[in-house]
């Protein structure tokens, strides 16, 4: 009853959320300047897509630096779901995180790439989990078989679009895992050296569009 109203503050859906920064990958580290209209429709997708229910479950297992713990936390607290975090122990320790997320009751968790291959293929899946979220990294192949009841879903999307910009689901039977499709108000272009659409089939760049796309980089 006493937060203060938004809009006699003067704030608005493009005021900054967070900033985060890149890896450092390309060169030094760039402060990603994300906005809450960005963060807000990432939360409406993912509370649409893989929450039906207000009792759902989850995780809190992606590290503060990382952009995915903005979704796995407020895709939570938005939705007024449980999200359990994992005991101090496991901090460092793949097997013994892996081996707690087991054992907890989940519906919808994620998992960074590297843990999600690990979790399959050495048969620690959660048994309740409906959806396994990836991401983070590139998943070379489906471990498989992948249990009947589970969905397993790929995500992509870097820094400078707020965590996610393509979702789909991977079956046991995919020969090559792909990353998906654009998720809600978000568009996916392959360009070539000129800015024009690739014919089908032809290489090109990925340009990402739409509401998740953040400011740009602190102080540049």
């Amino acid at each position: 009853a006493s937060d203060p109203d938004p809009r006699t503050l003067g704030l608005s859906a493009r005021h900054l959320a967070y900033v985060i920064y890149t890896s450092g990958s390309s060169g030094t580290p760039k402060g990603v300047m994300v906005e809450h209209r960005g963060l807000v429709n990432l939360v409406a997708w993912h509370v649409q897509t893989f929450c039906t229910q207000r009792d759902t479950c989850g995780t809190f297992t992606a590290g503060v630096a990382f952009d995915a713990s903005s979704w796995e936390l407020w895709s939570a607290l938005c939705n007024r779901s449980r999200l359990l975090l994992p005991p101090r122990a496991s901090a460092g320790d793949s097997l013994h995180l892996l081996e707690w997320w087991r054992d907890q009751s989940l519906d919808v968790a994620f998992l960074i790439t590297p843990l999600a291959t690990i979790a399959l293929e050495d048969k620690l899946i959660n048994p309740t989990l409906e959806y396994l979220l990836i991401g983070g990294d590139r998943l070379q192949r489906v471990p498989g078989p992948l249990p009947a009841a589970l969905k397993l879903i790929n995500n992509y999307g870097p820094t400078e679009v707020t965590v996610v910009a393509t979702s789909g689901r991977l079956f046991s039977d995919n020969a090559v895992p792909h990353i998906g499709r654009p998720i809600a108000n978000t568009r996916v272009y392959l360009l070539d050296g000129h800015g024009a659409p690739v014919p089908f089939g032809v290489m090109g760049e990925l340009y990402i569009g739409g509401a998740g796309v953040a400011r740009g980089y602190l102080n540049r």
